[in-house]
């Protein structure tokens, strides 16, 4: 049975006449709610908000419903005079203390995590995908680790933060990395050891509940599925489609391994540290470093031995020749951050990249 996906989008809300980031979201939140009740929220910053599609196991299904999100979403922010973006850090706007969404649990964030909270406005794409428990949603993250550089690579969306070019293809991912658990799951050898190294995250304060357990890819702590988080919030609908067709294909063949009694491959922290930072930088304009080869390969090649690891999975689930075309639409044309910087070389103008923005998000 092809397991269920639900998709979360975070965008960022800008002033069309500054292009800066404007902290507005409950006001479009507002204007959004009539329409789409549950399936938006805020986040923890002003400048924020998140769109939720229902759970489907039909990714043209998913996709219909992610287009619609962004249509009424950016209707309900050009009704307040403000515009939409779908890009994973704001490209102006001013660096320093965030504005936070007033909620306790922010609030209680402020002060255990502190100057970490100054830069985070950052917007992701979540997937979550049905697995029978929480035990084997460890095991899968497990195989998954190996192949989040790629996804990383696939999605960077983040070029620009606040008025400058920060030379990384994802500087979400090297910015979120400060937090003290985030990035790429650790790789545990049993349940009991993945139990354990929570409770200790959570005796060392660094867990303010659950929810904080920011690691890419995670188990939910509400529904039976792994929360895949680990890329940017992508520009084009039909790439974050691509995306999530090929994060349910790694789950799905995960599950097949880990019924094998597989439980991954164990590759250290520090490898996989340098994974994260090497597909930041470079995008899907350098090179990916295949963690089970242990080689450099260039960021094309990694993608397409990507697809070759979870064909038979994407193709079983009707998704094969969707997401053969939009990872070639990917390679022919980049991600979002080339985009971006390609606006950018125009007239060296970050104001164009906003615009640009703003037209693409609901293209």
């Amino acid at each position: 049975m092809t397991p269920l996906i639900g998709i979360e989008e975070e965008y960022l809300i800008v002033d069309p006449h500054t292009r800066h980031v404007a902290p507005r979201a409950a006001d479009v939140l507002a204007a959004a709610t009539n329409v789409m009740g549950e399936d938006i929220t805020q986040e923890i910053s002003q400048f924020q908000i998140e769109a939720r599609t229902a759970p489907s196991s039909d990714l043209s299904e998913l996709g219909a419903r992610l287009r619609a999100a962004r249509t009424e979403v950016a209707k309900a922010a050009q009704e307040c005079g403000l515009a939409l973006v779908a890009s994973a850090m704001p490209v102006l706007g001013q660096p320093g203390p965030l504005p936070l969404t007033n909620d306790p649990r922010y609030e209680n964030g402020q002060v255990r995590y502190r100057a970490l909270q100054d830069e985070l406005c950052i917007c992701a794409l979540h997937v979550h995908v049905d697995v029978p428990d929480e035990e084997l949603a460890v095991y899968v993250g497990n195989h998954l680790r190996p192949w989040l550089p790629t996804l990383i690579a696939l999605a960077a969306n983040s070029p620009f933060f606040v008025g400058r070019d920060t030379g990384y293809a994802s500087w979400r991912v090297i910015s979120w990395s400060r937090w003290p658990v985030s990035g790429a799951p650790p790789y545990f050898a049993s349940f009991e050891h993945y139990e354990r190294a929570v409770g200790t995250l959570w005796e060392s304060g660094a867990l303010m509940d659950i929810k904080t357990l920011y690691w890419d890819a995670r188990p939910s702590s509400i529904l039976p599925t792994i929360e895949v988080r680990v890329a940017d919030v992508p520009l084009d609908v039909n790439d974050s489609l691509t995306i999530v067709g090929l994060i349910r294909g790694l789950v799905v063949t995960a599950l097949g391994e880990v019924a094998r009694g597989d439980r991954g491959l164990p590759i250290g922290a520090e490898v996989m540290r340098a994974a994260y930072w090497r597909a930041a930088r470079d995008g899907l304009e350098g090179a990916c470093l295949d963690l089970r080869a242990g080689e450099l390969v260039p960021a094309p090649e990694m993608a397409r031995r990507l697809l070759h690891h979870v064909r038979p999975a994407v193709g079983d689930a009707g998704d094969l020749p969707f997401v053969e075309e939009g990872l070639d639409r990917l390679m022919r044309r980049g991600s979002g951050a080339v985009r971006q910087r390609s606006v950018h070389q125009r007239d060296h103008d970050l104001a164009d990249v906003v615009d640009d923005l703003i037209v693409a998000t609901v293209a």
